[in-house]
């Protein structure tokens, strides 16, 4: 395992099922993590509450974590909607704020610093399922096709400043929601967040420098 010790790393979304494997695993291998979430957590790392979907709350927030090596962009979600037709404009910005949005905010707010720096890690998180459109789906396609394009775009842009960006892109992920939402489901070919928190370990390590806008399936057996 890497050593992450005299890291800070910033983890969005630290209070959900995926965040909270992220920031676990970084917090083992020896890394200051400030998790960020709009709820309070109890965690044996230092929290931050914030709604990242205000600019001013995802500024607030990487003030208060202070010089950030790595930036994990866990804050998200899923949500089946209607058509395309049909989407409502509270579905359409429900998805595009939890998902596209709170990336957006963190990253202006957190690269200026890594740029001063000259170095830093940012994972995003993007989606397997938005590679392509699906009933039903299109608002969640979306907004998770916008995090995988921000990916490459700042990439792009940042990549000769000491700075990689990357994203995972998961299948469907085990948690108890997607067991309860979906119970006759083979659990077992989905992903464990830990898989996930283990690339996301990786991206952030030393031995991903050379990788660049990459969007890295994660998919398990599903």
């Amino acid at each position: 395992m890497t050593d992450f010790a005299h890291k800070n790393v910033l983890v969005t979304g630290a209070a959900g099922v995926l965040g909270r494997a992220v920031a676990a695993g970084f917090h083992a291998a020896g890394a200051a993590v400030i998790g960020v979430d709009i709820v309070e957590d109890d965690a044996p790392w230092r929290t931050v509450v914030a709604d990242l979907i205000d600019p001013a709350g995802a500024q607030a927030a990487v003030h208060q974590a202070g010089d950030i090596d790595i930036l994990a962009n866990i804050a998200g979600g899923f949500s089946m909607g209607e058509g395309v037709a049909d989407t409502s404009d509270d579905t359409w910005d429900f998805m595009m704020n939890l998902n596209a949005r709170t990336v957006l905010n963190v990253c202006r707010a957190a690269v200026p610093g890594m740029v001063d720096r000259g170095s830093g890690k940012i994972v995003n998180i993007g989606a397997r399922g938005a590679l392509r459109g699906a009933a039903a789906m299109g608002a969640y396609i979306a907004s998770k096709s916008v995090v995988m394009r921000l990916t490459e775009t700042l990439s792009d842009e940042l990549k000769g400043k000491g700075i990689n960006v990357n994203c995972i892109l998961p299948s469907i992920i085990d948690t108890p929601r997607n067991r309860a939402d979906m119970p006759k489901a083979k659990f077992e070919n989905w992903v464990p967040p830990e898989h996930i928190a283990g690339v996301v370990l990786f991206l952030a390590s030393p031995a991903a420098d050379s990788i660049h806008g990459a969007l890295i399936p994660v998919e398990g057996l599903s």
